[in-house]
């Protein structure tokens, strides 16, 4: 008869665990269950604390200026959102999401131009003068211009990565 009064305790104990409170926290922001993409969708994240960490990187509305660095450890194709010409149609300014540098750097990018289409790819890749540094996971947005060799007319750009 014992085991019984320990199996509905265990139970309460069980079933008590896991949930977040809804009180508000001692700063009067709420507290908000924790969320894995809350980085790539440009809104703030949230410590435990229920206090919004302040930005040291741009808004998601405001990309980060980068350039190529070159020295990178095994770069790799990175995939990017849009690519959109200037006034003149003689460069690209190139916006996709990467991670904080040293261990997300711009290697370099490679642009083939066609008749037809005009394809860029980003490499990038931990940097190589980095040694024994750790980095956060967080997406950053990230932007590079691009020069062409021809005004862009009615090329198609395409996303080499892909």
């Amino acid at each position: 008869m014992i085991a019984n009064p320990i199996l509905a305790g265990s139970l309460l104990l069980v079933l008590g665990c896991g949930t977040e409170p809804s009180a508000t926290v001692a700063t009067g922001v709420p507290s908000q269950p924790a969320s894995h993409d809350t980085a790539v969708s440009g809104a703030p994240s949230q410590p435990a604390g229920g206090t919004v960490a302040p930005r040291t990187e741009p808004t998601g509305d405001s990309p980060k200026p980068t350039r190529p660095e070159g020295d990178t450890d095994n770069p790799r194709k990175i995939r990017w959102l849009k690519a959109t010409p200037s006034k003149d149609g003689r460069s690209l300014r190139v916006v996709w999401w990467s991670g904080v540098e040293p261990c997300n750097v711009l290697d370099r990018v490679t642009v083939r131009q066609t008749s037809k289409r005009v394809t860029v790819t980003l490499w990038e890749g931990p940097s190589s003068k980095a040694q024994n540094v750790a980095c956060i996971e967080i997406a950053i947005k990230k932007v590079t211009t691009v020069k062409l060799k021809k005004p862009l007319g009615s090329r198609k750009v395409v996303d080499g990565a892909r």
